[in-house]
């Protein structure tokens, strides 16, 4: 069945495509959290297609699990990648949920 425009996707599997995207931003999270990361992992993701996609992965940074929020723009608007968010300190079974801060 078809998913609703707009509707998030199940929670899937990572990609090589979404690891990218995480290290597009692991910079940013860094920053964000304070902390430094050796291990930055995408485990499990989910995406919404909006005008652009939205995108919530959980990685795995050694200790615990992060959830990152983020947007990637339309190719035509240069498709950068933007970190919109993140929630620290989650578990491995932890569902991956829209949320905002």
């Amino acid at each position: 069945m078809a998913k609703k425009l707009g509707a998030w996707s199940e929670t899937m599997d990572t990609t090589e495509e979404i690891q990218r995207i995480c290290g597009q931003v692991k910079g940013q999270v860094e920053a964000f959290t304070g902390e430094n990361y050796v291990v930055f992992t995408a485990i499990k993701y989910r995406n919404q297609i909006v005008a652009g996609e939205n995108f919530l992965i959980k990685v795995d940074v050694g200790e615990d699990y992060n959830h990152l929020s983020i947007y990637r723009k339309l190719p035509c608007e240069g498709g950068e990648v933007v970190l919109c968010g993140v929630e620290q300190h989650r578990t491995k079974d932890y569902p991956l949920v829209p949320f905002t801060n």
